[in-house]
């Protein structure tokens, strides 16, 4: 159903956005400053994680490291550190690497054009598109999930939203609506009504100031849109993992970069077969990631001398740590919850 709307001047319509932005926008601290380099952070915090969870994760970070030099000169585990809780640890070793990217190519200092944003490590047309409008003016829409909700429903537009095309696509709708010189405003305004009125589910519609502009609504289709055909589906995924420990200190090793759970901590896959006469209890588990289904089972070793752990360590590439030290490293999600009910019950014992 492509509207025969899509040619007129809808910039009526942005301004109505702004007059309500203007009196029901959030009120975030990173909306207090025009700093590129804390937009930037805010941006790939909040992409996977909602705001009001992550929002003490964004002042910490920040205190850490205020500016792209301190990021960029800090270890990664550091920077993996001061990321836990948040998830997708990805995004933290992405800016970590384009923070030492900046230094390198742009001399420290922030880039204000929109292709040098995007040529940063992890960063896609929508950050690129919302640190450069919000921060530099540019009038490009940063078109994320609630772009497409609003203006397909707005526009009662069934152009698919997962396909490869609709962000060029709902870009120029966006354009259709934003005015000149209100790039950033209007950014945030359509994120806001996407995330506090337009939502995916059971939309706030009485509370829409865009409901004379809608076409969905005014067609009583609004949860018909946005239409989305595509959906990847996820692959199973078995692991198996050893707690080995000796009182309270235990196998760890850092994972590599060519798999999930980049560069984050974990316990030994594989043991030697002799090994499997201490284990003491084994549980399994069931995680989701974006495209995968993990069943994890988990078995607890508790070996008969400190010395057998420090040979294997040195043998295999693994180290030794205690609960305490745990506490400094990152660790997967599921890994970070088995260690949680192992420290738990040893405190009651």
């Amino acid at each position: 159903m492509k509207t025969k709307k899509q040619n007129a001047d809808f910039v009526h319509v942005g301004r109505k956005l702004l007059g309500w932005y203007q009196l029901h926008g959030r009120d975030l601290p990173f909306r207090k400053t025009n700093d590129p380099y804390k937009i930037w952070i805010c941006e790939i915090i909040f992409q996977q994680t909602r705001i009001e969870q992550g929002l003490n994760h964004y002042n910490r970070f920040i205190e850490r490291f205020p500016d792209v030099h301190s990021l960029a000169e800090a270890s990664t585990d550091e920077v993996l550190l001061y990321w836990k809780g948040l998830g997708y640890y990805s995004r933290a070793l992405n800016l970590h690497q384009a923070a030492q990217q900046i230094l390198a190519a742009f001399q420290g200092n922030f880039p204000e054009n929109y292709e040098d944003i995007l040529s940063l490590k992890g960063v896609g047309k929508y950050t690129a598109a919302a640190v450069s409008s919000i921060c530099f003016g540019q009038h490009i829409p940063a078109v994320d999930g609630n772009f497409y909700r609003v203006l397909s429903r707005i526009f009662a537009d069934d152009f698919d939203v997962s396909g490869s095309k609709a962000f060029d696509y709902f870009s120029q709708l966006a354009l259709q609506m934003m005015p000149a010189g209100e790039a950033g405003h209007f950014n945030e305004a359509m994120m806001d009504l996407g995330s506090a009125i337009c939502k995916p589910k059971n939309p706030l519609c009485e509370s829409c100031p865009l409901t004379e502009d809608c076409l969905a609504f005014q067609l009583g289709k609004v949860q018909d849109f946005p239409v989305k055909t595509k959906k990847a589906k996820a692959t199973d995924l078995e692991l198996k993992y050893f707690f080995v420990e000796f009182e309270g200190t235990f196998l760890v090793r850092q994972r590599a970069e060519d798999f999930i759970w980049k560069k984050l901590y974990e316990f030994p896959e594989k043991i030697p077969a002799e090994w499997a006469e201490f284990i003491i209890s084994q549980k399994t588990v069931f995680h989701k990631l974006t495209h995968k289904n993990l069943t994890i089972t988990f078995a607890h070793i508790q070996l008969p001398s400190l010395q057998i752990l420090q040979k294997f360590a040195a043998k295999e590439g693994y180290f030794l740590i205690s609960a305490e030290e745990a506490q400094q490293k990152s660790f997967p999600k599921p890994l970070q919850n088995f260690l949680e009910g192992i420290f738990q019950h040893a405190e009651k014992l």
